[in-house]
């Protein structure tokens, strides 16, 4: 009856969204006198899940799952669920987890809360907090099905180390040739960087930028915070920057601890999509632009000059530290 999360990876490492479920779970799973146990998928190393308070990992190995597929994955995550016996099953907020966590919970007849952001307010009732109306509300959500699916947002909980001692064990489930239907490709391949579905903190900019030749100084920036770098839409629309980097609304949803704006008006779809981030900087020489309404913090001023001061600022700031 152990709380189960699917352990997301990439090239043989545990992500981080992954440790984040395992802190989360720990917690609730403290609360009900249960363990934690984890699912991984063509995974070679998950000892990392250890320091976060996974019991159990069940390894599952098959190439026919190299390729992420949605219907094949959710199969799988159900079918360790129904072995574990599980009533709680966890999943992230990555783009990956939210295709599959409905298909997940209609395999295993489960209530599905999505957007959680903090620890269940009740057990019994199970009852939730979860974001709406595009990150502008929260609202407590019951459910009351036996079994219960919930995606937790980003960055929401953190990461918290409960080491424990974990085992692993082989986990071989049966897979239907009909999940393997369609075949996804994940051309985002970045190498060296944070990605936007990892980072903690992400420098994005807009057409304010006035061209893509001055995006240095954006990944300069970026670079100095340990940042990801990201664009609003009409900047990716005419090809300055890659579609990868787009987020708002109609693009990748955004919830880091830190997010900055430099030269983004914040159209509608774009706060949505950007609301959830704990704390909002825009850098914009258009006092009327709407995005100073929602920002925490706003600059008046041109990029050209403040990026350059802000980035020696902040050399300055991690040398007297270092």
């Amino acid at each position: 009856m152990s709380i189960l999360i699917y352990a997301e990876s990439a090239e043989g490492k545990i992500k981080k969204v992954a440790l984040e479920l395992a802190s989360y779970a720990k917690k609730v799973a403290a609360s009900m006198g249960t363990t934690v146990t984890a699912v991984t998928i063509n995974n070679s190393d998950n000892s990392a899940l250890a320091a976060y308070g996974v019991d159990k990992v069940l390894n599952v190995s098959n190439d026919k799952l190299n390729n992420f597929s949605a219907k094949a994955y959710a199969d799988v995550i159900a079918q360790a669920a129904k072995k574990e016996g599980t009533q709680i099953v966890l999943v992230s907020s990555s783009t990956d987890s939210l295709y599959l966590a409905p298909l997940v919970a209609v395999a295993l007849e489960a209530g599905y809360a999505s957007n959680v952001v903090a620890l269940p307010v009740s057990t019994s009732p199970f009852q939730v907090k979860r974001t709406a109306f595009s990150n502008k509300a929260f609202n407590i959500t019951e459910i009351s099905t036996p079994v219960k699916v919930l995606g937790i947002a980003k960055n929401s909980y953190g990461l918290v180390e409960d080491a424990v001692a974990m085992t692993e064990e082989a986990f071989a489930p049966s897979l239907n040739d009909a999940d393997f239907g369609i075949k996804v490709e994940n051309v985002e391949k970045v190498t060296g960087k944070v990605t936007i579905a990892d980072a903690e903190i992400v420098v994005s900019a807009g057409r304010g930028m006035k061209g893509p030749e001055n995006w240095g100084m954006i990944e300069e920036l970026a670079s100095v915070l340990g940042a990801a770098t990201a664009c609003s839409k009409p900047v990716s629309d005419i090809g300055w920057r890659p579609h990868s980097e787009h987020v708002g609304q109609t693009g990748k949803p955004v919830a880091s601890n830190l997010y900055i704006a430099v030269g983004i008006s914040g159209a509608i779809q774009h706060i949505a999509g950007i609301n959830s981030s704990k704390v909002k900087v825009v850098i914009n020489t258009d006092p009327e632009a709407p995005f100073f309404k929602v920002a925490d913090y706003g600059v008046v001023g041109d990029a050209f000059t403040v990026v350059p001061q802000l980035i020696e600022k902040l050399k300055a700031f991690k040398a007297s530290n270092s």
